[in-house]
């Protein structure tokens, strides 16, 4: 039986299910509670965690879709190379924070993802998110 991800259209292309206000809102809520959460000095492993997955996913999401938004791609991995900068100095020092100087990255990788979100399908981003966390883990979603 066919899965509602591997369903197609009568024309034979695959069924795009576009996502919703409702998935972009959950994204944005990662991403801006996060990114709020360093601005106050409340940020944390789980916070970063948070921010840095979302990004990630629409991230490999978009490049697997082949975007067409200019600059996204280098929008989007010069905010997860801020990132990398984060974890860097959180693991080593426990000291969780996106400096004044980051911020702007940051800032500019959030709006960048919200803008790119709706070009994408549901069960892309379940499939990105999926695989990252296979490449992080080692193992599938359960």
């Amino acid at each position: 039986m066919n899965s509602p991800r591997n369903r197609k259209t009568k024309k034979g292309k695959p069924l795009r299910v576009p996502v919703t206000h409702g998935l972009k809102d959950i994204y944005a809520m990662d991403m801006h509670a996060a990114y709020q959460a360093a601005c106050i000095g409340k940020f944390n492993v789980v916070s970063f965690s948070r921010l840095a997955a979302a990004i990630s996913v629409v991230l490999s999401a978009l490049e697997q879709h082949q975007t067409k938004i200019p600059l996204a791609i280098p929008t989007l991995n010069a905010a997860v190379e801020t990132l990398l900068a984060v974890r860097a100095r959180g693991d080593s020092s426990d000291l969780w924070e996106i400096t004044e100087s980051e911020r702007p990255s940051v800032l500019s990788g959030i709006d960048m993802a919200e803008q790119c979100i709706g070009t994408l399908d549901v069960a892309l981003l379940e499939q990105t998110a999926d695989m990252l966390l296979q490449q992080v883990y080692g193992e599938p979603k359960q």
